[in-house]
């Protein structure tokens, strides 16, 4: 009974979303407050009825209903509780049914958190979020219904992809999904604007706050499923340009630049039409990533379904929003008011040059990630662009980029004095070399770039820091005065520069990889192996039964260089029972930021077994530094400049003429 309410949840929902997408459109056409205000019930409606959906879907997994196939394919009954709850997304109807939840819930808070908004634009947004909602509500009940039923239920189902019982898989698709379609209440407010013709400096206040939060979401959920991988599939790397991995990575990188565009334009008024533009491109590339991992188009590990017709399904919706989107761009964006002019050597010329590289970048990966595809499709050769290519084309993108970073931060709006920040960051600079110096005396090896990227990584970071230094250090005074102004500034530029700051540790880890070691042997109890400034110790291979599946555990002694025990590892090989799918488990000693990690291979002979060891030198800043980039973006959009109502103008602008 409740699997039933759950589906006739999800129909009414389509109901709500249908009404949500009509009737505030024309109530803001028309000037109808009644109607418009429609919009602001139904999103919480829409929002209700698709959680009850959910929390159904939850109810079936958790009691192991394998009457319904959702559950039948993808849970046992022998699984942990924890894992249960993960299987509900863990699967293509589940994670449609936590998308069109999160877009739900992005709904209903702009509809609840945004009373200072115009009725107008926040009617049109809304209008638009719902016929997005509408899309994905009519391919989950005509071709990926999460309720559909069996007859006769089966007594067992099948169990969970085996390396998605996982923790890892209870945050990264959550976080990964609230960034993907929080990009679409970024869309919906560009959609809204060119509908109703008006664009201006309060638009950017009331939708930068949302596109914050979209990419605080993104970068987490990026930086979740690259730990994932890291850990979970035992290849001890931590990035493979996997097609749905840079599916991810190109909305974070439009996305990243349209955050620094919303900003120019809500500072200067300038960059509308290109703000625009950018959200556009945003949530299209978003709707890209979810074609290419529901459509069957790619075999990853990243991917769940395989069924040709909702490949056509989404083809058609990424068809509509994306086209539909460019359309209206091409036909009203050329009617808006141009913003404000500056120069080259500036702020807003710094943000523009940070956007022209983001941008770039973003072409490089779509060509390298689509390209085989579109080939294949062409004349069926299939062809491979690995790592070498990708690194080939975003090293001579990035590195302007970053180095460009602590510059801009210090530039003044409208006009700069280039010369006097590059004399502010003369210290910095030396600093920086000085830290690739010291890098070079103390590594042996590894390419001439990596103590250059630390190097680097050592600039972005101090340079950021600098930059609210020199601000509270400007008016002059003691310490006490100093330290008072530092406290005292906007959570806006603390964000800021944490956020920098942590593009500068991320680039640090990155470099650092090149000084990591590998040792890929055979390991007999008893035999010691060193690895990095470690060794570590055979003490046996033990048996262990879990809930769910058979397990070879190794258990290791690990001594430091003074031969002192720091610490116990335990790698495994898992079997699990259901589907009889080995898994590698494994395991790792932190040291600072480094850390030592173990794989278990397969056996060899009767008491050996293949080890694959790695010492990764500072690998937990790649991590770290996108949880520190998050946590700026958390703090800026703390600021309660972000929070107030839009204060009243002194002057009135007229709305840009646009045909109706």
């Amino acid at each position: 009974m409740i699997v039933e309410l759950g589906h006739f949840a999800l129909v009414l929902a389509l109901a709500v979303a249908l009404v949500q997408m009509v009737l505030p459109l024309v109530g803001a056409r028309n000037g109808d407050a009644a109607l418009m205000a429609i919009g602001r019930s139904a999103a919480v409606l829409q929002l209700v009825l698709v959680a009850g959906a959910f929390v159904a879907l939850t109810y079936a997994y958790v009691v192991s209903d394998f009457s319904v196939l959702n559950v039948f394919q993808n849970s046992h009954s022998q699984q942990p509780l924890i894992y249960k709850f993960t299987s509900v997304w863990g699967n293509h109807e589940g994670s449609m049914l936590l998308w069109v939840l999160i877009l739900a819930l992005f709904g209903a808070l702009v509809a609840i958190f945004s009373p200072d908004m115009p009725e107008r634009l926040r009617a049109n947004t809304l209008a638009v979020q719902a016929s997005i909602a509408v899309a994905f509500l009519l391919f989950m009940l005509l071709s990926s219904n999460p309720f559909a039923r069996l007859s006769p239920a089966p007594l067992e189902g099948r169990d969970l992809n085996p390396i998605l019982q996982d923790l890892g898989l209870a945050v990264h698709p959550p976080l990964l999904y609230a960034g993907y379609v929080g990009f679409s209440i970024a869309f919906s407010f560009a959609a809204a604007a060119l509908i109703d013709g008006r664009l201006d400096a309060a638009w950017a206040r009331h939708v930068r706050p949302w596109i914050l939060l979209a990419w605080i979401f993104l970068t987490l959920g990026i930086a979740m499923g690259s730990y994932w991988a890291y850990y979970e599939l035992g290849w001890g790397g931590w990035w493979f340009w996997d097609p749905v991995e840079n599916a991810s990575l190109m909305p974070w990188l439009t996305g990243t630049a349209l955050l620094h565009s919303a900003i120019v334009m809500e500072k200067r008024g300038a960059l509308k039409v290109w703000t625009i533009l950018l959200a556009v491109i945003t949530f299209s590339l978003s709707l890209l990533g979810t074609f290419l991992v529901r459509s069957g188009v790619l075999t990853s590990v990243h991917t769940f379904a395989t069924d040709p017709a909702r490949g056509v399904f989404i083809l058609i919706i990424l068809c509509v929003f994306i086209g539909g989107g460019l359309a209206l761009f091409a036909w009203r964006a050329p009617l808006l008011a141009q913003g404000g002019l500056f120069a080259p050597v500036s702020r807003e010329g710094a943000l523009v040059f940070n956007n022209l590289f983001l941008t770039a970048a973003c072409v490089a990966v779509f060509t390298g990630t689509l390209y085989p595809l579109l080939l294949e499709a062409w004349n069926g050769e299939k062809i491979s662009v690995g790592p070498p290519f990708f690194v080939a084309t975003m090293l001579p993108l990035t590195l302007p980029l970053v180095l460009a970073i602590p510059i801009g931060q210090q530039l003044a709006w409208k006009r700069g004095d280039l010369l006097g920040v590059c004399q502010r960051l003369l210290l910095v600079l030396v600093f920086a070399i000085l830290v690739g110096i010291a890098t070079v005396a103390m590594t042996t090896g590894g390419p001439v770039m990596a103590p250059i990227g630390i190097g680097i990584g050592a600039f972005l970071i101090v340079g950021a820091l600098s930059e609210l230094w020199l601000r509270a250090s400007r008016a002059g005074g003691g310490m006490g005065a100093v330290l008072r102004r530092l406290f005292g500034l906007p959570r806006s530029a603390w964000g800021s520069a944490i956020a920098h700051a942590g593009v500068g540790m991320l680039v640090i880890g990155i470099a650092a990889t090149a000084f990591e070691q590998e040792h890929i042997l055979a390991v007999s109890p008893g035999q010691s192996v060193t690895v990095g400034p470690q060794t570590i110790t055979l003490d046996g291979l033990y048996p262990v039964t879990g809930p769910n599946y058979r397990a070879t555990v190794a258990r290791f002694t690990v001594r430091d260089e003074a031969g002192i025990v720091i610490g116990r590892l335990e790698p495994a090989r898992r079997v699990y029972n259901a589907q009889q799918t080995p898994t590698n488990e494994t395991a790792r000693l932190t040291r600072g930021f480094s850390q030592l990690y173990l794989a278990l291979g397969e056996a060899e002979g009767a008491n050996a077994i293949a080890v694959r060891a790695y010492w990764k030198p500072m690998i937990l800043l790649i991590w770290l530094g996108c949880v520190v980039m998050a946590l700026g973006g958390v703090l800026s959009l703390a600021d309660k400049r972000l929070r107030i109502g839009i204060p009243t103008r002194t002057r009135a602008h007229k709305p840009a003429k646009v045909p109706a």
